[in-house]
């Protein structure tokens, strides 16, 4: 009898999901076609349209997940919250709805619970990013730890994102370690406030070295990403808005440098 190798019974895909019901459907079925087997399926639902709703629901004839419906809009933080609570499995595989795993994701997926279960210090295992982690020492099969430095001299900001919102291998333990998400603010406060948060508490986390091959983010003009137009405001070349920039990155590597000495934190 084959054994499938895509097959994780100790692990939980948890789906964020927001008025993108199209693109939930893709990254259903991207998973299906590459024989992924999970432990179970959460789709926690950010009080979509009625329209969205009703097609996630038909959704059930292909694939079988949870669907949580709250009955008004909380926000991501409420949405990772309440879908977190839903998950019984050890770990938990966070992917956003606009995301989509590429081949050979299973072969890393079950290198990162090898090392999740040999190392019990490891909270978390990141596998896709718009920038490489900066501060950073080799681990393995592709695999480099991040390493923190509050130290100003290393002066890349990116550096205090150790935690992100992006695909990731986590302990389903861990909103107990590093606290509740941040409510009723946006985003970027929200993944920010978790990444001060893993920091204070001293959480440890993996980096797959060549980010951009496990998976896509994929975004039509119906359902847009917001995390799009943060990308690409980062990566434009004109000199005023490189020069405003360089401004803005020193001071927001002050703030930051100051928030995580003073622990400034919302989470736990």
């Amino acid at each position: 009898m084959d054994v499938n190798e895509n097959t994780f019974k100790e692990v939980t895909l948890l789906i964020t999901h927001y008025n993108r019901s199209r693109s939930l459907e893709r990254l259903l079925k991207s998973f299906k076609d590459l024989g992924f087997e999970f432990g179970g399926i959460v789709v926690s639902d950010d009080c979509s349209k009625p329209e969205h709703l009703d097609y996630i629901k038909a959704l059930h004839n292909q694939y079988d997940f949870k669907l949580l419906t709250p009955p008004k809009n909380g926000g991501l933080g409420n949405n990772i919250n309440k879908g977190q609570d839903a998950v019984t499995t050890p770990y938990t595989l966070y992917v956003q709805e606009d995301f989509d795993p590429k081949p050979g994701f299973g072969e890393h997926l079950k290198d990162a619970l090898g090392f999740m279960d040999t190392d019990k210090g490891l909270d978390i295992v990141r596998f896709y990013a718009y920038f490489k982690y900066p501060y950073t020492k080799p681990y393995g099969k592709g695999f480099s730890e991040m390493v923190f430095h509050l130290n100003p001299l290393y002066t890349n900001h990116i550096k205090f994102y150790v935690y992100s919102d992006h695909p990731h291998l986590r302990r389903s333990t861990f909103l107990q370690k590093f606290g509740r998400y941040a409510e009723n603010i946006n985003m970027d406060q929200i993944e920010y406030n978790m990444a001060l948060s893993f920091i204070k508490h001293k959480g440890r986390g993996l980096f797959y070295d060549k980010f951009t091959e496990l998976f896509d983010q994929k975004n039509s003009s119906n359902e847009p990403s917001t995390a799009v137009h943060r990308a690409n405001w980062r990566a434009q070349k004109n000199p005023l808005v490189l020069a405003l920039r360089a401004v803005y990155v020193k001071v927001k590597l002050l703030k930051c440098t100051m928030d995580v000495a003073m622990g400034k934190t919302k989470n736990g």
